[in-house]
């Protein structure tokens, strides 16, 4: 599975249910995502999953602090995905990122908005306050 799809997967599906553990690929001439194919995930009650809740209830059981809204390397830690910088570089050239991968903190804060807006793009309910 993808860094995002595994990303994706963790957050909107996290007990292995939903539509698919698979993000909507980017295109890759635009970057932005293909037209919805399937049904948004949701919750019990049809709700789209609220993406701060889950990530609040997972930094609430996990025993560092972790500053998911705005850092992407604690975002994929509290996710237990690999942070390294060979991983977010993977991630990059998934999501298409066109700037300089050795400028990583300039990489990291497009990485982070761009992992946010794919999360609402799949279905999720996303806080104004981290969209662009």
């Amino acid at each position: 599975m993808s860094f995002l799809g595994s990303i994706v997967s963790k957050i909107l599906h996290p007990f292995g249910g939903g539509a698919t553990a698979e993000a909507k690929p980017a295109d890759a001439t635009t970057g932005t995502a293909a037209p919805a194919g399937g049904a948004a995930p949701a919750t019990a009650s049809g709700e789209p999953v609220d993406v701060e809740a889950v990530l609040n209830g997972m930094a609430a059981k996990n025993g560092q602090t972790l500053n998911w809204r705005t850092s992407i390397v604690d975002l994929m830690k509290l996710l237990d995905i690999d942070s390294s910088l060979t991983a977010r570089k993977a991630l990059a050239d998934e999501l298409h990122y066109t700037g300089d991968k050795d400028d990583s903190a300039s990489m990291n804060v497009w990485l982070h908005k761009q992992v946010i807006k794919k999360l609402e793009e799949n279905g999720g309910k996303v806080p104004a306050d981290l969209k662009d």
